[in-house]
């Protein structure tokens, strides 16, 4: 086969992606915000002291033109306005040191939220944004920081664009060029790159395969190595999605009643069985997990579900679960109501399967929150009514 000049992508398969964009890390945003916050507040305390400072001497200076002071009050008052002379030379400095301070605290906001052009003018601060952009096309805005880096060392747009492409983040997204070069195919520009994944994205995508199957920069590293065009990934498709048409329609119903597969799961299964398998066996266990919530009148999020089918929760555990979750389901929604407050399919189904689960700052976990009601009424009827429990369930039952 002979070495094709670039990978080519047929106009209909042409798209644009989402790329991730910079990261940026709150905290560090968030902290460089309160340290400056903090310094702005010294700085304005600085003025607030100048400012009574010159009102005492202000005041000074109007006792002595009293001319019946005796030596020893001049020259006590003469002592004091020379002490706030001082005081005040002392303030000013020190405003003069925060508000330099604060200018390097403001640039570090800026530096740790990713507003790098705030902190260069004129052609560097064009010549920054222009490559910032064209890296955040490739999805690699994390490296916003190095252009910045490299600008105000000086460096040119085509210097600065070599020195990146040699960065362990350019390589990593663009590793499938490494792999071609090695292997005599010529290597792909940026712009190639994209279009190649873009097409591979959009003949997966309309062929309905699953979320998570093959759509990742990472997942097209192979077929963009070994040259594979988007027209031969769509021949694959289209012999995967024949072999599902083609297979056992007793065995295709079976997977779907069961476990809710539908034919666009089977194709990802034909076309890569390692990749897709994972998949599969996760949506098999979060439909089972559902079919239990069903079965007791209770609603189905599809996200909550698989996060309970990554934990390893069976069949068996997810159908004793609602069983005990509609036992007294209707009991806690009475007395959250008495209390104020309220109760969730969610929090009752997070108290069963996620008990240790830690709460967010300033909250409560589920089941704290459950353990803190049920503390509530026991405590309201307790005395003469005894320390029973019968009038918290009202013998509610689903089936």
């Amino acid at each position: 086969m002979s070495t094709p000049p670039a990978q080519n992508v047929p106009a209909d398969f042409q798209n644009t992606i989402d790329l991730p964009q910079e990261s940026i890390d709150p905290k560090a945003v968030a902290t460089a915000k309160g340290n400056l916050a903090k310094e702005k507040v010294k700085g304005h305390q600085n003025t607030i002291n100048i400012n009574k400072a010159h009102a005492k001497v202000k005041g000074l200076q109007a006792q002595l033109k009293n001319k019946h002071l005796t030596s020893r009050q001049r020259t006590s008052i003469e002592a004091q306005l020379k002490q706030q002379a001082h005081f005040i030379s002392a303030q000013a400095t020190a405003r003069s040191a925060s508000i330099k301070q604060q200018t390097t605290l403001q640039n570090k906001v800026y530096e740790v939220s990713g507003q790098y052009d705030k902190l260069l003018k004129g052609e560097n601060r064009d010549a920054f944004l222009a490559l910032k952009s064209l890296f955040n096309t490739y999805g690699l805005g994390s490296l916003a920081g190095r252009i910045y880096d490299y600008v105000k060392q000086g460096y040119g747009a085509d210097t600065i664009s070599l020195l990146l492409q040699d960065t362990p983040e350019y390589k990593k997204r663009f590793a499938a060029n490494e792999a071609r070069a090695k292997a005599g195919l010529a290597v792909l520009s940026p712009a190639d790159y994209l279009a190649t994944e873009a097409a591979y994205r959009q003949v997966l995508s309309s062929a309905g395969l699953p979320k998570g199957f093959y759509d990742d920069a990472a997942d097209f590293q192979k077929w963009i190595a070994s040259d594979v065009s988007p027209t031969e990934i769509k021949d694959r498709v289209d012999l995967a999605t024949a072999a599902v048409g083609q297979s056992n329609p007793a065995y295709r119903q079976a997977l779907h009643q069961m476990y809710g597969i539908n034919e666009a799961d089977l194709t990802a299964y034909f076309l890569d069985r390692k990749t897709a398998e994972p998949i599969l066996k996760k949506q098999a266990a979060a439909g089972a997990i559902g079919a239990a919530a069903l079965r007791r009148g209770f609603g189905v999020n599809k996200l909550d579900l698989e996060g309970y089918a990554t934990l390893g929760i069976t069949a068996d555990q997810a159908e004793q679960a609602y069983s005990q979750i509609a036992d007294g389901f209707e009991s806690m929604l009475g007395i959250a109501g008495r209390y104020g407050t309220s109760w969730s399919q969610r929090e009752a189904e997070q108290e069963v399967f996620t008990p240790g689960a830690a709460a967010s700052v300033g909250t409560e976990s589920a089941a704290e929150k459950g353990k803190r009601l049920r503390s509530q009424e026991r405590a309201a009827f307790a005395g003469s009514q005894g320390s029973s429990v019968a009038g918290l369930n009202p013998g509610y039952s689903q089936t």
